[in-house]
């Protein structure tokens, strides 16, 4: 456990008005940028160590292909790192990869609100997947992402097969799957209220790790 603070200032009257995984959207690459440590979400389920050496650790999710952060490792300098920073620091009137669709539902919410608020109520990837997707193609990272099976074998499509004793998740897994990603904000509610199944792959992993699942559920 270490303050945040010791990478970046924290805006509590932001976090307020968006969430805690909107500041950890910024958090992670100026964290990559001072220390060069790879990020980790907390519902990532880590099967394998990380390759040593290995500059570039990020992979494509879900059906369309697009770059998840959940999971990053890169440069601590360089054109793709360099880009995220400038995008966060120096936010411009909308994301450069919107449509009109997305600025009239921008336009729409009270001008009082600070820009960063109006993106992430506009749409709540622009400072996650969106951002990174978007620069990894502007700079060609994009080529050094890994494939899907190594940190996100299940699309998040397919959430509901970890809560699903009779979902056999690992038969998304191949030998090169590293991590798991479980995307609890995707979780069904019901999920956030009842402790997974018997027999379920979070039940099992909970039981490995000797963890008690009822500790975590929401009132």
């Amino acid at each position: 456990m270490r303050p945040a603070s010791e990478i970046m200032q924290i805006d509590r009257a932001i976090v307020a008005e968006t969430s805690a995984s909107f500041l950890s959207n910024v958090f992670r690459y100026k964290m990559i940028a001072a220390t060069g440590a790879i990020w980790i979400d907390c519902d990532a389920f880590c099967h394998k160590p990380f390759p040593e050496g290995q500059e570039h650790i990020y992979a494509g999710h879900g059906m369309r292909g697009a770059l998840n952060c959940g999971v990053v490792a890169m440069p601590k300098t360089g054109r793709l790192i360099e880009a995220l920073l400038d995008y966060y620091d120096n936010l411009p009137d909308y994301p450069a990869w919107w449509g009109n669709r997305q600025r009239k539902k921008m336009d729409k919410l009270p001008a009082s609100l600070p820009k960063p608020v109006r993106i992430y109520q506009t749409e709540r990837t622009a400072f996650g997947p969106q951002a990174f997707t978007h620069f990894a193609t502007v700079t060609g990272d994009i080529e050094n992402a890994m494939a899907a099976e190594t940190l996100y074998p299940v699309p998040f499509q397919l959430n509901d097969v970890f809560y699903d004793p009779h979902s056999q998740v690992e038969k998304h897994f191949t030998d090169k799957t590293m991590s798991v990603h479980i995307y609890t904000n995707a979780a069904r509610p019901w999920w956030r209220r009842h402790a997974p199944l018997p027999g379920s792959y979070i039940a099992r992993m909970c039981a490995e790790l000797k963890i008690d699942p009822t500790a975590a559920l929401e009132e």
